[in-house]
Order: C-alpha cells, then structure tokens, then sequence
C-alpha cells in the first residue's frame, strides 16, 4: 500500500512536470528537444495527453481574449478584412475568388491558394454526404488539373474543408470545396493527422463552445525554400497555417498555429502554436487588418498556451478524435 502511494505521488509528479514543460513555446520546446532530446521525450509523452485533457476543461494554459465594442459580423465569411500582401513570401498575384460561404486568395504563380477564409455557423443543417470529385477550376487562372497530384507523395489538401462547410451549407457549396483551387499538396500524416483534427475541432466542439467561427488558413514556405511537383508545376509549402477567431458577446478569441508539412501523424496541435504578429511576419500577410489599433495590437502580439477548450459533454469525444486518427 505504501509502496503503491510513493509511485502514485511520483507519477503526478511527473505529470505535473510534464504539463509544466509542454506549455513552452514552441522555439523553447525545439531547444530543449534538440540539447536534451531523451529528457524532452519522456516529458512530452505524459505532458502531451494531460494537457490535452486539462486544457480541455480549461483547467491549464491560458487563452488570448481581448473585449471589444463592436458586434461579431454573423453570417459574413471575413471577421476583420481581406488578408492583405505586406511582403515576402506572399505572392503578389493573388486572385480573390468568391465562392459564397468561403473565399479564396489565388495565386497563378504558386498554382493553389495563398490564403482562404470561411466561417463555420453554430449548429449543423445537413448530412455531410458522399465526397465528390475533384474538379478543375475555370475561374482560377493556371488551375492545376486533379491529375497533377496524382503519384505526387502528397494528398489534395482542402483549405476550405469539405466536411464542416458540407454540414453547414449543403451540396452546393460542398462541390465548391472539391475545385483544384480550393486544394494545396500536403502530406498525409499532416492532412488526415493534426490539419484533420483542427478541423473537426472547429465544427463539431469549439462551435457549440463559442458560437460562431471565423477561420484563414494558407501555406507557405521560408524565403530561398522552393519544391514543386505535377508537369503544371505546383508548389509545395514547407508549411501551413490556421488562424482561428470567434467572439463571444464582446470577447474575441483567437489563436494562429503553423504546422509543418514534416510533422508526425501523431502530433499535437497545441504544440505549434504562434502569435498572429508571429504569423504575419513569416507569411507576408496583414491578417484582421479591420481590428481597430486598441485591440488588434494586443490580440495578435499575444501568444496563447493552449486550443482552445470545449464543453464538458466534448472533452471525451475531442480526446478520441485526437487518438482514433487512422489512414
């Protein structure tokens, strides 16, 4: 019995420790990963699930909600502006292509979108229905053919994606989300891993949360950093990017993270959480450029240290999505 408490004491301890450790930023964690990469380890492995359990319940990390006076805009698919170029890496082509419930940033020189954006309602009006096919976009000036990633080593990644826009939306809107210019190559182990698992968060848990959900998400790639793949030679980001907003009567929230196309299936989101400044400046992008000074500098300056949390009645079946990931 005693033997039994010391290892109970002991392994909180640890727990504790572990969640302790996994709360760092990101460029923090990275050094302790690189200089003490078995000490690294074994924190991460028990810090990663209990964060992700008492993060949930909004019992660890910290959130970055700032009060404004301004209603939340309903029903429109931008909650602050169109993203605007300031710079390198964006690229300076960009098409603004309306498709209704989203909108997509083109760029012919890079052959997929710089930026997309779309907004999630509350509560979902349709089944999710069968995946159609991938089809070529007219609208969109050097659209590449579905084809092009076939063989490629990369998924046709949605930026819009098909499932909350789907139950949202209806079959219409969800043909949309099938076009080539709504796609952008990404690896399997970040699109059907942690890329998948942002999104079922924002439909299906922080929704009922917090009502609804403004979302921009793009990749990009490092300056002098180029890959391409298909005969039409599309680009391949180094990495991506998800910058979420809801507000909740005058509380806006938000949080950007850039995951990169090298990230292990199994990864947590949590861990690749940036400022919105941060994002700006490795994007080339001027994100909610509508915020009015008093809340735009603090909100983007700001770096949160969890996802956000969910209702009580969620945290089970969030944790299971983040375990159940499956090819």
């Amino acid at each position: 019995m005693k033997s039994a408490s010391v290892l109970t004491v002991c392994f909180i301890l640890y727990a504790a420790i572990g969640e302790w450790f996994v709360h760092h930023p990101r460029k923090w964690l990275d050094r302790y990963e690189q200089g003490y990469p078995a000490i690294a380890s074994a924190l991460e492995a028990v810090g990663n699930p209990m964060a992700d359990l008492t993060d949930s319940l909004g019992l660890t990390g910290n959130d970055c909600v700032y009060e404004y006076d301004t209603p939340a805009p309903a029903g429109e698919v931008l909650f602050a502006g169109v993203p605007q170029r300031t710079g390198e890496p964006a690229p300076d082509d960009i098409v603004v292509i309306d498709r209704g419930e989203f909108v997509v940033g083109w760029s012919r020189q890079l052959k997929h979108p710089a930026w997309v954006a779309y907004h999630v309602t509350k509560d979902p009006r349709h089944p999710a229905g069968t995946r159609p096919k991938f089809s070529f976009d007219r609208q969109a000036p050097g659209c590449p053919q579905p084809g092009d990633y076939t063989h490629s080593g990369y998924d046709r990644g949605h930026m819009a994606p098909n499932y909350a826009i789907a139950t949202r939306y209806g079959k219409t809107q969800q043909l949309r989300t099938f076009l080539m210019s709504n796609i952008a190559p990404q690896t399997g182990e970040l699109n059907r891993g942690a890329w998948r698992e942002l999104e079922h968060r924002i439909a299906d848990y922080w929704t009922r949360r917090y009502g609804e959900i403004w979302v921009i998400v793009g990749g990009f790639s490092e300056p002098g950093q180029t890959a391409t793949i298909g005969t039409s030679g599309i680009d391949v980001p180094q990495n991506f990017y998800m910058l979420i907003v809801a507000q909740e009567n005058l509380d806006v929230r938000a949080m950007a993270v850039v995951l990169p196309q090298k990230i292990d299936f199994r990864a947590y989101a949590a861990r690749y959480l940036v400022s919105i400044d941060e994002l700006e400046e490795r994007t080339g992008f001027d994100f909610l450029p509508d915020l009015p000074e008093f809340i735009g500098s603090p909100l983007e300056a700001e770096l949160p240290t969890r996802l956000w949390p969910v209702c009580w009645q969620d945290v089970i079946p969030q944790l299971f999505l983040h375990y159940s990931k499956a090819f």
